[in-house]
């Protein structure tokens, strides 16, 4: 049962970065794109930014383009969304999500909360 385990979160000032890391365990991390989702209080979760499995295509929503970088270690069967330049509106829950690509599995990790003051 592959399991995500996300860490990094915290509380920053706007204009300040933090970096999250999503540990997934077992041994077919190649086999799942990886992507960062967020869900801000009394609104719906939201894409955030995704990579293949091999780390050569990302994918970003428009909000945090040139902000934000998600990649991914295979060795370390990790990926990392490094965020800088963050703003309020960016405080949310972060949640890692892992599709497979053989088997259509979607999984969840348990989210990290980022909170940006202003």
């Amino acid at each position: 049962q592959v399991q995500l385990v996300e860490s990094g979160g915290g509380l920053v000032q706007a204009g300040g970065s933090l970096r999250l890391s999503c540990a997934v365990s077992g041994r077919t991390f190649t086999n799942y794109a990886m992507a960062w989702f967020r869900q801000a209080p009394g609104k719906e979760r939201d894409f955030v930014a995704a990579i293949s499995r091999s780390g050569d295509s990302t994918y970003y929503a428009d909000s945090v383009k040139g902000r934000f970088t998600i990649s991914r270690d295979n060795a370390k069967n990790t990926v990392y969304l490094q965020m800088n330049s963050l703003k309020p509106e960016d405080t949310a829950v972060y949640y890692c999500n892992a599709r497979n690509r053989y088997n259509g599995a979607n999984i969840w990790g348990q989210g990290t909360q980022v909170t940006v003051s202003s």
